[in-house]
């Protein structure tokens, strides 16, 4: 039975942490995801878990200290946020080149510069194709729940992947929610062990990790390593299907919102999302045929999928919270437009930028997104496809 609490979402994911009684966690502080580490030494101070609580000098260290730890066969967890997560850029394709399930909790946070320490997903997106799998959470709720799913995914014997289980830094992290945990021994029933079939510990079979990969070999590793982010969709839906077995809670790639007749839609990530759905509560008690998709699984992208959701819909407002500095919108945009080039009908589709390094994101803005998509409807004119919003400005291609 759910045990309901209230608590952060720093606290949700260092609980689930508790709960699962990783191996090693390697930690290295840094704001809004300090917290994780914060709690996780307490659990350790009390004797709650017995995992191996490593203290390094960086970021870049605590992912290598993952690393050999993963690489010897035990399970092991770290968290960061922001430059954190960009300082461990090196080590993230190692861990992920070396098929090592680690599981990095992130505290979504804007990159410098200019310095700025609240939330937007410019750090995540940064690393986008690191080989990471990329599973984001709209509150404390999804935060916990997407943790507690993770090492299954990530230790899943086809895909052997690690796994960013993203939050929204201090809108997620720090926000005080109501939240559903589940027991220790339920949790550790779901979860399961870790029973690596190859690590270097194994006297019997003598292998090597991370070896030098020469022009004859390095081609066929990476086929080998982007067929697992495939096997990883496959992977995300079993282990959904099984949680909401086993917790009530349903899960997939993204959730649909509003979208059996919608004309009008807005795809999006996050915290807000929540923000969103209530503008689309607003507008359909007025009338008005608007839905939401938002995207849970960014790595592996659910392209087919998302094409499907969205194959009816006339106008299509995708929602980045980090910039792409490509002139063409942001990655989620980008990522969304590749997904529905090949339809036979496609919607009209504009990019829009918002919230960056913690800009407001309100209702208000959401109803003035839709109220733009209903105008493209009306005109047929799409005008720009890249636009910025919430920013002081002049110019048509901010809203």
């Amino acid at each position: 039975m759910s045990i309901r609490d209230r608590m952060s979402g720093n606290e949700a994911i260092a609980t689930a942490m508790r709960q699962i009684n990783p191996d090693v966690f390697a930690m290295f502080p840094i704001t809004p995801s300090t917290e994780i580490p914060q709690y996780f030494a307490q659990y350790v101070a009390d004797g709650k878990v017995d995992t191996e609580f490593i203290c390094v000098e960086s970021e870049h260290s605590s992912m290598s200290a993952c690393i050999g730890a993963e690489a010897a066969g035990a399970r092991a967890v770290t968290a960061t946020s922001s430059a954190g997560l960009s300082f461990m850029n090196e080590m993230l394709f190692v861990a992920a080149s070396a098929r090592l399930p680690i599981v990095l909790a992130v505290a979504n946070r804007a990159l410098t510069g200019p310095i700025n320490i609240n939330h937007d997903y410019s750090d995540s997106m940064a690393e986008r194709d690191s080989g990471f799998i990329q599973i984001y959470s709209e509150n404390n709720q999804e935060a916990y729940d997407n943790y507690l799913q993770a090492h299954r995914i990530a230790e899943t014997a086809d895909v052997r992947l690690p796994v960013m289980i993203c939050e929204d830094g201090f809108i997620t992290s720090h926000a005080l929610e109501n939240i559903e945990l589940e027991s220790d021994e339920d949790v550790k029933a779901f979860v399961g062990e870790y029973h690596p079939e190859e690590y270097l510990l194994k006297a019997e079979n003598p292998l090597a990790v991370g070896p030098y990969g020469v022009s004859n070999y390095y081609m066929e590793a990476r086929v080998a390593q982007a067929e697992a982010m495939k096997n990883a969709k496959r992977a995300i839906l079993d282990v959904a299907a099984d949680f909401e077995k086993t917790f009530g809670r349903k899960y997939g790639f993204f959730e649909e919102y509003r979208m059996d007749d919608a004309e009008m839609a807005i795809v999006i990530m996050g915290s807000s999302a929540g923000t969103a759905k209530a503008a689309v509560d607003e507008l359909r008690a007025a009338g008005k045929k608007v839905g939401l998709i938002k995207v849970r699984v960014f790595r592996p992208f659910p392209g087919e999928e998302l094409a499907e959701a969205l194959k009816n819909v006339k106008a299509v407002a995708v929602m980045d919270k980090s910039e792409g500095f490509s002139a063409n919108g942001g990655p989620l945009f980008a990522e969304t437009a590749s997904a529905c080039i090949n339809m036979e009908q496609r919607p009209k589709m504009i990019d829009i930028v918002y919230g960056l390094g913690g800009r407001d994101f309100t209702v208000d803005h959401t109803r003035r997104v839709f109220a733009h998509l209903e105008k493209i409807i009306e005109t047929g004119e799409i005008g720009p496809t890249y636009i910025h919003l919430g920013q002081r400005d002049d110019r048509k291609e901010v809203l």
